[in-house]
């Protein structure tokens, strides 16, 4: 458990900033952008949890996933060369299939997309379907950081499937509320 003892330090004053590695960077480098996206990713299901109206089941899944964006941060925060001198939590396998088990059970009961669904519905979905836009920014710079240099799949993977878990979360916040999902009208 890292202990903080000093939020303000001054050190980022410059326009750079730390790795978990020590390694100084621009705080516009890539893997800042990466792993700052993740954090807001987190910001925004913390957001949808404050507001107090999910579903039990959909609340208890996207605590777990706070922790393991935590973990998913924390390994976009260490380059890949650097992980033997400095490990640290990352996101593994485990995590994947822990969300691909969650979303075959919200599908199966949400059933299948008739047609786009619209962000909305309830507050809960709402909130849910920002979450899920923020998480797609998240993997689109992960993929662009992957491309310059090596990150582990297990990273894109996990939010690759995480997006996919927040809309059909969304879906189920307004099955299980007995409101109609807003559906794009492609005639309007």
């Amino acid at each position: 458990m890292p202990r903080i003892t000093k939020v303000t330090t001054r050190l980022g004053d410059s326009g750079e900033t730390g790795l978990g590695s020590n390694r100084r960077v621009p705080k516009d480098d890539p893997r800042v952008e990466a792993y700052g996206t993740v954090d807001e990713l987190n910001s925004a299901i913390g957001v949808a949890l404050a507001a107090g109206d999910l579903e039990a089941e959909t609340a208890d899944c996207l605590r777990k996933v706070q922790n393991e964006l935590f973990h998913l941060g924390a390994d976009l925060c260490i380059p890949e060369e650097d992980k033997e001198r400095f490990p640290g939590p990352k996101v593994e396998a485990r995590h994947v299939e822990a969300l691909e088990e969650f979303q075959e059970r919200v599908v199966a009961e949400v059933g299948p997309l008739r047609n786009f669904v619209l962000p909305g519905g309830t507050a809960g979905a709402a909130h849910l379907h920002v979450a899920r836009t923020v998480c797609r920014r998240a993997e689109r710079r992960v993929v662009a950081l992957a491309r310059a240099e090596r990150v582990d799949p297990e990273v894109v993977r996990y939010l690759n499937r995480l997006s996919d878990v927040l809309f059909n979360t969304a879906r189920l916040e307004t099955a299980r509320k007995g409101v109609p999902e807003p559906t794009w009208d492609s005639r309007a």
